[in-house]
């Protein structure tokens, strides 16, 4: 089947990403982004900017009846994927496909436990810099969608979703080990958000030598370490794939647990040095640097 219609749920610095690259290349009926009539209303009044352009996107809640989405893109924070789930009941038909571009390695469980793992791919967003203020989103960088099914790329979902993508000219990646490819990213966001966040600074404080990159590096080995315990072994060689894309982003840049805590609210962090941390116990492994950035952020957030 061909990819018509597409729904997005969340309008973070992705959400407007992705979105605002496909209101150009689809007709405006066939893009609907799901929020709650409050959100609705200040998108409406206040207006969301890509890189300085107006956003021209069609709004609709959950409780609206629809025409199925042949797409869904999940990009919400993890505290929100509950209520993502069951906001885009309305939007689904029975061939739909979900693509989750949430941090972390839990996501596409839980949308595969509440809508069947028939109807999943399985995604990593990377490369991108985007920063969201208020109602403005920037970039330098566009970065890739990598997806496929948990094992293998070649079923009809992934055929499907390439074919859209090329269509669309929406820069993506096909792999076909994708547990190992979210392992490698949830190591770098264990290391760039959490970091960044500790330092109060950008993509260019760990892209140089000093105090903030070791901390990054030393926070990334602990995950790497934990891999080999949960059967995905994430080496050296994975480790420089993703510090040598942290070096392509803009030094200006700020990772979404900065900007959380610019805006004084409740990050990721248990997705993070959380997850880290309790895999250590699970492990009996020692995570001394995540404990440490688990204590220092949750310190900054009590203050908010």
């Amino acid at each position: 089947m061909e990819i018509k219609n597409v729904s997005i749920i969340g309008l973070g610095a992705l959400g407007i990403l992705y979105g605002h690259h496909l209101s150009k290349k689809i007709p405006k009926e066939n893009l609907r982004i799901i929020a709650d009539k409050g959100r609705i209303e200040k998108y409406r009044s206040e207006g969301i900017y890509c890189n300085g352009e107006l956003c021209d996107f069609q709004y609709v809640t959950p409780d609206e009846s629809v025409e199925p989405a042949d797409l869904i893109i999940f990009a919400v924070k993890y505290s929100g994927l509950d209520n993502a789930i069951k906001g885009a009941e309305n939007h689904v038909g029975d061939n739909t496909i979900f693509l989750s571009t949430l941090n972390g390695i839990s996501s596409e469980g839980e949308i595969g436990a509440y809508y069947g793992f028939d109807k999943l791919l399985y995604c990593v967003a990377q490369g991108m810099d985007a920063v969201k203020e208020k109602n403005q989103q920037t970039y330098d960088n566009f970065g890739i969608l990598c997806f496929g099914e948990k094992e293998g790329i070649d079923t009809p979902k992934v055929e499907q979703l390439a074919d859209f993508f090329k269509e669309v000219e929406m820069p993506f990646e096909l792999d076909a080990n994708m547990i190992r490819r979210q392992w490698g990213k949830f190591m770098l966001n264990v290391g760039v958000n959490q970091t960044v966040a500790v330092f109060e600074s950008d993509y260019g404080e760990i892209q140089k030598d000093g105090k903030a990159r070791e901390m990054m590096i030393s926070a990334m080995r602990e995950v790497m370490t934990l891999s080999k315990y949960e059967g995905i072994d994430l080496t050296e060689e994975d480790l420089q794939y993703w510090l040598d894309i942290v070096d392509t982003l803009s030094p200006r840049g700020k990772p979404s647990m900065r900007q959380d805590m610019e805006a004084k609210r409740k990050s990721e962090l248990d997705l993070f040095a959380g997850t880290v941390v309790e895999l250590g116990k699970k492990h009996g492994v020692g995570t001394p640097v995540n404990d440490q950035l688990y204590l220092r952020i949750s310190e900054i957030e009590r203050g908010f």
